[in-house]
C-alpha cells in the first residue's frame, strides 16, 4: 500500500474517531470539549486560554492523534457533497451557517444527522448530503437530507469552510487555535485528550 493511501485511511479514520467523540463528550459527564488558542507546550501537557479567557491545561495521551483543518472555500461547498455545518435556528425554521466543514468522500455518513451543538448558545450541528444548492444574493442556499429528515441553511458570503488533513504533534504550536471534541475532564481540572484537532497557517478550527 502506498504511503499516500495509508495517510488517506488514517486521516478517515481519525475523522470519524473525532465525532464519535464528539458525541461521547455530550453524553458523559466527565467528558468534554476544549476550544481554544495554545498558550505553550510543556511535554504532553498543552496550556490553553480558553474562548472565555480561562486557563486550561491539555494532557495528551501516548498514543494521542492530531488533525488539521486546512481553508477551503464556499466555492467547494457544492451539490453532493457530504458537509458538517454547525448553525443558528431562524425564526422561518430555516438555520443559518456559523461554519461549514467538508468530509472526505470516504466518510459519508459520519455522524449523520441534526443535533444540538454548542460552538455557541442554542446552535445546531447537522451532518448531511448537500441535497440542492442555490446562489443567492449573499452566499448559498442550501438543503440538507439525512436518515431523518431535512434542513434549510442559509449561508453567508463569509462562512468559514475549512476540510480535514493529516497532521502531527508538532503542529501543535503557540499561537494556534485548538479544539478537543472529547476530552476526559481529571480531579485536578486537566483535560486528558487522546484526539485533537489544531489550526494551522491561521486557520482555527471552528468548530
Amino acid at each position: 500500500m502506498q504511503a499516500s493511501t495509508r495517510r488517506g485511511l488514517g486521516t478517515v479514520a481519525f475523522v470519524a474517531l473525532i465525532f464519535s467523540g464528539a458525541i461521547a463528550a455530550a453524553q458523559s459527564a466527565d467528558m468534554v470539549r476544549v476550544r481554544g488558542t495554545i498558550e505553550s507546550i510543556d511535554g504532553q501537557t498543552v496550556n490553553v486560554k480558553g474562548r472565555d479567557g480561562t486557563a486550561m491545561k491539555v494532557k495528551l495521551t501516548d498514543d494521542a492523534k492530531v488533525l488539521a483543518v486546512d481553508r477551503k472555500s464556499l466555492a467547494d461547498v457544492k451539490q453532493g457533497v457530504f458537509v458538517g455545518i454547525t448553525a443558528m435556528p431562524q425564526p422561518d425554521g430555516s438555520q443559518k451557517a456559523v461554519e461549514i466543514h467538508i468530509f472526505p468522500e470516504a466518510l459519508r455518513g459520519t455522524g449523520e444527522g441534526h443535533r444540538p451543538w454548542d460552538l455557541v448558545a442554542n446552535s445546531t450541528m447537522t451532518n448531511a448530503n448537500i441535497d440542492s444548492e442555490v446562489a443567492s444574493a449573499d452566499g448559498k442556499e442550501l438543503v440538507l437530507k439525512y436518515k431523518d429528515g431535512e434542513k434549510k441553511f442559509v449561508v453567508p458570503a463569509n462562512v468559514e469552510v475549512v476540510m480535514f488533513a493529516p497532521a502531527a504533534t508538532s503542529d501543535l504550536k503557540p499561537g494556534e487555535g485548538i479544539f478537543v471534541p472529547g476530552g476526559k475532564k481529571l480531579a485536578d481540572g486537566t483535560v486528558e485528550a487522546g484526539r485533537v484537532v489544531v489550526g494551522r497557517n491561521g486557520v482555527k478550527p471552528p468548530m
